[in-house]
C-alpha cells in the first residue's frame, strides 16, 4: 500500500477560501512515497479553457502511468457538468468536484495537482499545494510576477515536492532533437534568438459591471487581486488583457517561445538588460477597455553579449521564416540559422537557400503508449515519472527553468510600462539603482486571506 504522510496543518475553508499560506508552518512537509505501481490521484484545478487539456492528459495517462483522475475544481460551478460527462466517457468513472481549491488540498489521497487557473492564481495556489505536501503542475506563466516566481521555487525546496511548469515543448522529441542540434554547434555559436507570437485578437468588447453569475464564487476566483465589481469582459479568458490580472499575449502565448529561446541559447540566468515597446494598435478604445499591448517588441542581452528578441504581433500581419512561422522560433549562429515551428525544425547553413539538417517525420510510441494527440500528455507523463523518482532532475521543466522563462515578458511588461529601457541583478533579482521598477516586481498589495507569503 502507497505510504502517505498526513498533513502537518489543516486547511481553514470558508466562503472566503482558505488561509493555509498564512498559517506559517515550522516543520517540513515531506511528499508522499509513491512507488513504480502504486496508483497516482491526481486533481485539476481549473477545468475551463487551458484545464480540459489537463483532464484529457490525466485520463490518457490512466493506463500508462496508473493516474487516476479523483478531483475536479473549479469556481465557476457551470463547468461541472461537461468535464464530469468527459472523464466518465474517457476512463469510466465519476469524478468527485470541488469549488474550493482547499478541499482538494485536504484530500490525503490525491497525490498530485495541475493548475490551469489564471495567471493571478498560480504562485499561491502551487505555494498551498506544497505546503500541503501535494506534487504540482502549473501552467504557463509560472507566475504572475518574478517575485512570485521565487517564492514559488522556495515552496518546492522546502516542502521536498515536485513542480513542473506547462512549457509542453521540453517534452516535444522533435524539438529535443533541435535543442541538442544547437547546443552540439550544429550552427555554429548561437549568438541571438528571435521568438514569435503572431496571434491577431479581435475586440473583445465592453460592457458595464453587473452581478456575478449564480455559479461563480467570485470573491475566490479574485483571489489576491483588489477586489472590484464583476464585469464579463474582465472575467473568463479577458483576464489576460488586464495588468492587475494578466500579462497580455507577451506573458499569455509568448512563455512557450521565450522558454524554447533561453533553452536555445542555453541560457539558466537572467539576461542583464531589458527593453521593450508597444501598445494597442487596430482597436478603438471606446469599445474595448484592453490595457495591456496587442503589438509589442522586446529585446533582452546577457551578459556574454548573446541577445534574445520577442515579437508580439496581435493584428493582421505576415508570417515569417521558410517554415511560415507565426508561433515559432528562429535562431542565429556563426554559420547558420534553425528555424522552429511546432514540432518542424529545419536548419540552414550560411547563404544556402535549401536546409542542410531539420526534423523527420515522429514514427510515435508503440500503440499502449501512445500519447501524441493529447496536447501536452508527454510533458505530463514526464511529471508523473518525475513523481516516482522524486527526483527534479528528471523534470523536463522545473519550477526554476520556467521561473527564468516567466520572468522574460515580466521584465519586457516592465520596461513597456515604464517606457524605458532597464538594467537587471539577475543574482539579486533586482534592478539596478531603480526603485521604481523594483516596485513592479511584485504585486502592491495582496488581498486578504489570499496573500502569497515571504517565508513559505
Amino acid at each position: 500500500m502507497t505510504k502517505r504522510r498526513d498533513f502537518i496543518k489543516k486547511s481553514v475553508l470558508g466562503t472566503a477560501g482558505i488561509a493555509i499560506g498564512g498559517m506559517g508552518f515550522s516543520s517540513k512537509s515531506y511528499a508522499s512515497i509513491i512507488g513504480a505501481n502504486d496508483r497516482i490521484n491526481a486533481a485539476v484545478i481549473g477545468i475551463g479553457g487551458r484545464g480540459s487539456a489537463h483532464i484529457s492528459a490525466w485520463c490518457t495517462l490512466k493506463n500508462s502511468r496508473n493516474v487516476n483522475l479523483k478531483t475536479l475544481c473549479d469556481v465557476d460551478e457551470k463547468f461541472f457538468a461537461n468535464s464530469i460527462k468527459t472523464v466518465e466517457s474517457r476512463i469510466g468513472v465519476k469524478p468527485l468536484t470541488e469549488w474550493d481549491m482547499g478541499k482538494v488540498f485536504d484530500d490525503k489521497e490525491i497525490d498530485v495537482v495541475s493548475f490551469a487557473t489564471p495567471n493571478f492564481w498560480h504562485a499561491l495556489g502551487t505555494i498551498w499545494a506544497c505546503q500541503a505536501g501535494k506534487h504540482v503542475y502549473v501552467e504557463k506563466p509560472a507566475c504572475w510576477s518574478i517575485w512570485e516566481g521565487r517564492k514559488m521555487i522556495e515552496a518546492s525546496k522546502k516542502y521536498d515536492v515536485r513542480v513542473q511548469v506547462g512549457t509542453q515543448s521540453r517534452s516535444l522529441a522533435n524539438v529535443i532533437e533541435a535543442i541538442k542540434f544547437l547546443h552540439s554547434g550544429g550552427i555554429g555559436d548561437v549568438y541571438m534568438a528571435r521568438g514569435l507570437c503572431i496571434k491577431p485578437r479581435d475586440s473583445f468588447g465592453i460592457t458595464k459591471d453587473s452581478n456575478p453569475p449564480s455559479t461563480l464564487h467570485y470573491d475566490n476566483w479574485l483571489g489576491p487581486v483588489a477586489y472590484r465589481p464583476y464585469n464579463e469582459k474582465k472575467g473568463h479568458y479577458n483576464w489576460h488583457w488586464f495588468w492587475e490580472t494578466g500579462n497580455g499575449d507577451t506573458g499569455n502565448q509568448g512563455p512557450h517561445q521565450f522558454d524554447i529561446a533561453r533553452w536555445g541559447l542555453n541560457k539558466n540566468e537572467h539576461p542583464v538588460t531589458a527593453y521593450s515597446v508597444g501598445g494597442v494598435y487596430g482597436i478603438n478604445p471606446d469599445e474595448c477597455a484592453q490595457e495591456t499591448p496587442n503589438t509589442q517588441s522586446s529585446i533582452f542581452k546577457y551578459k556574454d553579449g548573446k541577445m534574445l528578441e520577442f515579437e508580439t504581433r496581435g493584428r493582421y500581419s505576415n508570417a515569417e521564416s521558410s517554415l511560415e512561422t507565426r508561433i515559432g522560433n528562429v535562431f542565429f549562429g556563426t554559420e547558420g540559422y534553425l528555424e522552429i515551428n511546432d514540432e518542424v525544425w529545419k536548419a540552414f547553413r550560411k547563404r544556402e537557400k535549401e536546409p542542410f539538417a531539420g526534423s523527420k517525420p515522429s514514427t510515435g510510441q508503440p500503440a499502449a503508449e501512445t500519447l501524441t494527440g493529447t496536447e501536452g500528455a508527454e510533458h505530463f507523463a514526464n511529471f508523473i515519472d518525475a513523481v516516482r523518482s522524486g527526483k527534479d532532475s528528471e523534470l523536463n521543466c522545473s519550477i526554476t527553468e520556467g521561473h527564468y522563462s516567466a520572468a522574460l515578458p515580466h521584465l519586457a511588461n516592465i520596461s513597456h510600462r515604464l517606457g524605458r529601457g532597464l538594467k537587471f541583478n539577475g543574482d539579486a533579482e533586482k534592478f539596478v539603482n531603480d526603485p521604481e521598477a523594483d516596485a513592479m516586481l511584485s504585486r502592491k498589495e495582496y488581498r486578504k486571506p489570499y496573500i502569497v507569503p515571504d517565508k513559505v
